[in-house]
């Protein structure tokens, strides 16, 4: 997964070559996480509706806050106004739809994952406009029901094609592959990190000291934020309060450039190209950090299934 973002940066035309499949890549991976996920589960949901709520008012109302309190101040230290306003836009978004399937590969909460990623992306469309246009004057430059639409039909096709999947596979032969439905979410996953970083190259090249602070604050929010949501989440237990960190920190930059559909400027863009590399890199080196402070994930929270080891 992060050496997909590496080969997309130093090759290119691989990465302009692979751009037209960067919405499918999006797609595929949320729809075989569902593959692999016991439905039945999710259904605990309805026994702890506060925790969902809270989760989704975090994710898309209350990080976006904590960075434009963080950022405003630094503008007067030098700060770029384009990567404040990247930084909370990307505070602002939804979690990303792989999020899920990095639940499962690193032995966290995936339904609690999946519940919070479909629920912040079908909200989005409603609590990103007020925030763009509160937090930094930024009017989006879509109408709503296009981009509701947009939203319904990339979630929509994603749970259609995961039930069609599990009812003509049968729950016995998904488990048996599980493995290949793995490996099959880190090729598409991939894939993405290949094409999102189209024209990436070209600007890093040209503005180098930009490219080097925007890939050195994308990590340090991408952790921070994480680190903020394990602590606000840390009384419903350890599996439960390090989901909420994962899909806190991660967030899926791509809507936001549905969204703003070709107005964004070249320095949010590049933002939320090189934004992709602790998205990548930051769960392999984590992953025995969230292992160990998950213990035996026994909390709680909802768990979805962990692949084996």
């Amino acid at each position: 997964m992060a050496g997909g973002v590496v080969v997309g940066f130093f090759a290119p035309g691989l990465a302009a070559l692979a751009k037209p499949l960067l919405v499918p890549a999006l797609v595929i991976p949320l729809a075989l996480a569902l593959i692999r996920l016991d439905w039945a589960s999710i259904a605990a949901c309805r026994r702890r509706p506060g925790l969902v709520a809270a989760l989704v008012v975090w994710i898309l109302g209350v990080s976006p806050l904590l960075v434009w309190g963080i950022t405003t101040p630094a503008l007067a230290l030098g700060l770029p106004e384009g990567l404040r306003e990247a930084l909370i836009l990307m505070a602002a978004s939804s979690p990303i739809v792989s999020s899920v399937a990095i639940a499962l590969f690193v032995g966290l909460d995936a339904t609690l994952a999946v519940v919070a990623v479909v629920l912040a992306t079908a909200l989005v469309p409603l609590t990103l406009p007020p925030v763009a246009l509160a937090m930094l004057g930024v009017e989006l430059a879509i109408s709503l029901p296009v981009f509701m639409g947009r939203l319904a039909a990339m979630v929509g096709s994603a749970f259609f094609a995961a039930w069609l999947v599990r009812r003509i596979a049968g729950p016995s032969a998904i488990a048996a592959r599980s493995r290949l439905i793995d490996g099959l979410a880190v090729v598409n996953l991939v894939v993405f990190a290949v094409a999102i970083m189209d024209g990436v190259t070209a600007f890093a090249l040209e503005r180098p000291g930009y490219a080097v602070l925007a890939t050195a604050l994308a990590f340090a929010f991408n952790v921070a934020l994480q680190v903020a949501g394990w602590l606000a989440f840390r009384r419903c237990g350890a599996v439960t309060a390090l989901t909420a960190g994962l899909v806190s920190g991660n967030c899926n930059m791509g809507l936001v450039l549905v969204a703003l559909s070709g107005h964004a400027s070249v320095e949010v863009t590049a933002f939320f190209a090189l934004a992709q590399l602790p998205m990548y890199m930051l769960p392999a080196a984590l992953e025995p950090l969230y292992r160990r402070l998950a213990g035996d994930g026994a909390d709680a929270g909802m768990r979805g299934n962990a692949p084996p080891r």
